[in-house]
């Protein structure tokens, strides 16, 4: 009889163990999906400044078009490898491509801000002025949303590559770990600054 007890003790921990082990794995995957979300916001407002930006400048910059088109069409592909890495947070593919358009889509704005700087009337201009600090506070955001995905997405692979998770994970429906998001650090290190006196 105690044998049986204490079998029912080991078996009732064990399943204990067991739905706590899942039930955490659902909560750090959705803590770094949601934190997705937060980047998504932030680079989707990214996203929607730039077309104004290149509106503003092109007035100004006429003879620039060849900068003014790599702009949008780095904005393009940023938005694109967003909507690809929406789907699937957890995608390695689709956060790797994401990165890499971001990381391109920094250079091309670097590229433009460093030209915008030989036109006085552009940098005195309300607008350009506007749109610098929107993007600037927005390169902030985008900054610390990453941050945060990527310190969620850390606690969720520790907790995954642990012993025992890491061989329940798979029964589960978490068979892989999920990406971090990484920028090109010389793209993307800070806001770009310009210089408007």
């Amino acid at each position: 009889m105690t044998a049986l007890i204490v079998l029912g003790v080991i078996a009732v921990a064990l399943i204990v163990s067991v739905i706590g082990i899942y039930n955490k794995l659902v909560a750090l995957s959705n803590r770094y999906k949601n934190a997705f979300a937060q980047i998504e916001v932030q680079l989707k407002r990214r996203h929607d400044l730039i077309p104004n930006l290149v509106e503003t400048v092109k007035g100004y910059m006429a003879h620039e078009r060849e900068t003014l088109e790599a702009v949008v069409e780095a904005r393009n592909q940023a938005a694109s490898g967003l909507a690809a890495a929406a789907g699937d947070p957890s995608n390695p593919e689709a956060m790797k491509k994401l990165g890499a358009a971001e990381s391109a889509l920094g250079g091309a704005m670097g590229r433009l801000f460093a030209l915008s700087e030989a036109y006085p009337d552009l940098k005195a201009s309300t607008n350009m002025q506007q749109l610098t600090e929107e993007l600037t506070s927005t390169e902030n955001k985008v900054s610390f949303a990453r941050q945060a995905f990527n310190d969620a997405v850390t606690a969720y692979n520790t907790y995954r590559q642990s012993f025992p998770t890491t061989v329940l994970a798979n029964a589960f429906g978490h068979p892989m770990d999920a990406s971090l998001l990484e920028f090109d650090s010389q793209a993307i290190a800070e806001p770009p600054k310009v210089s408007f006196s």
